[in-house]
């Protein structure tokens, strides 16, 4: 009998990658299943990123990379950093890692001892616990309020603070709720931690250009908090890149080494031709995605307008990213189409069952009351899942 670690035993499954995979599986039932669950952009990668993965096939790129990521590659990230965040990093301070994903996995794995206490404001991305947890860290959620936002407050985080308290770990635009923290918002929070120097800040930016507010903030902007912030970002999202894999880190030298070490021994270096195409994606101009984001603004407003006709569904305006997170609440100890809806939980694959719409609780986020929607699907599916989502509940 196959002895399994408690290490994964004790691991929740992703929720988002489970209900994708569900939704996959009722498809091949012939199920007509609109899915608004994974955070993919449904955009194909631009072509003249393509077209430098080619010319790297062509020119033999076909080695082990560096660990830590290709020299031209690193140029490109610290060009990139410098134009588009006003902050100034050496090669010795970026890791290329195979996805942010894994880049938060090496950060967790070289910064956590037993004990540590990671603040996480909710809603957060859904790997952040499990990720702290498999590394002995101690998730401590923040609960935040879909009328402020789903922002944490400064008074929230130093509440949250415990001499245990080893890191802060947010995204900004937030998945799941889209929220975008401005320099203000960033500025109150980098107060409250002045009292508290040995706090490690991890900003997650991997959503920075589907920014509809006009204008993105970093943490490592302030002076006095670029010495002990974590940058991290990837190509993913804004240029439709998922599958290639590529995510980076800016971040204080002594812990980009530490990162390059645990790499070394997981993965080593990340994909030859994907880091090639990457740094023809970082050296342009982020203008060259704009019509990405353009349509997703427009979808936003769509799905926003069909949402707040559906009575029992509580929205507000995400700024960022290509999500909305309802608060579904209405809906807890009613019981729909012979149903019972306990919880978010059951909301969402109540949604699955009776309007082929496949959506993630808001459970998987460190929020019970809400459900997360992607809108990074065509306006005519955003229509017609809207409408099924309507009809069920009505």
């Amino acid at each position: 009998m196959t002895q399994l670690s408690d290490r994964v035993l004790n691991m929740a499954t992703s929720a988002t990658l489970a209900m994708a995979a569900k939704a996959r599986e009722l498809k091949a039932e012939g199920k007509d299943i609109i899915g608004l669950s994974l955070g993919e952009p449904d955009f194909n990668t631009p072509d003249f990123i393509k077209e430098a993965a080619i010319q790297a096939v062509n020119d033999n790129y076909n080695s082990y990379t560096p660990v830590d990521g290709y020299g031209e590659l690193k140029d490109a990230i610290i060009t990139k950093f410098k134009r588009d965040n006003n902050l100034s990093y050496t090669p010795s301070q970026i890791v290329v890692s195979t996805g942010a994903k894994q880049a938060l996995a090496n950060i967790a794995a070289v910064l956590l001892n037993k004990g540590d206490e990671v603040i996480l404001p909710c809603p957060y991305w859904v790997s952040y616990s499990d990720i702290v947890k498999l590394n002995d860290g101690v998730p401590v959620e923040v609960k935040t309020s879909i009328e402020n936002d789903f922002k944490l407050t400064p008074q929230q985080l130093e509440e949250a603070i415990t001499p245990k308290t080893k890191m802060i770990w947010y995204s900004s635009p937030c998945n799941p709720s889209g929220s975008v923290y401005s320099k203000k918002e960033l500025r109150a929070i980098a107060d409250i931690l002045q009292n508290h120097p040995n706090i490690i800040v991890v900003s997650d930016e991997i959503y920075e250009h589907i920014n509809f507010i006009g204008g993105h903030s970093s943490m490592a902007e302030f002076d006095d908090m670029f010495d002990r912030t974590v940058t991290v970002n990837g190509v993913s999202k804004a240029f439709a890149m998922t599958g290639w894999r590529i995510g980076y880190i800016g971040a204080p030298e002594a812990i980009a080494r530490a990162c390059n070490k645990m790499q070394g021994q997981i993965t080593s270096g990340a994909n030859c031709i994907a880091q090639r195409a990457v740094i023809t994606a970082l050296n342009e101009s982020p203008s060259r995605v704009q019509y990405m984001i353009d349509e997703f603004k427009l979808r936003r407003e769509l799905i926003l307008g069909l949402l707040n006709d559906i009575e029992g569904f509580k929205t507000n305006v995400p700024e960022g990213a290509f999500y909305v997170f309802p608060d579904i609440s209405h809906f807890f100890g009613k019981t729909l189409k012979g149903q019972y809806i306990e919880n978010a939980t059951d909301f969402s694959l109540f949604l699955l069952e009776h309007a082929n719409v496949a959506t993630v609780t808001g459970i998987a986020f460190g929020n019970p009351s809400c459900i997360r929607i992607s809108y990074a699907a065509s306006q005519k599916q955003i229509i017609e899942a809207i409408r099924r989502i309507k009809d069920a509940v009505s």
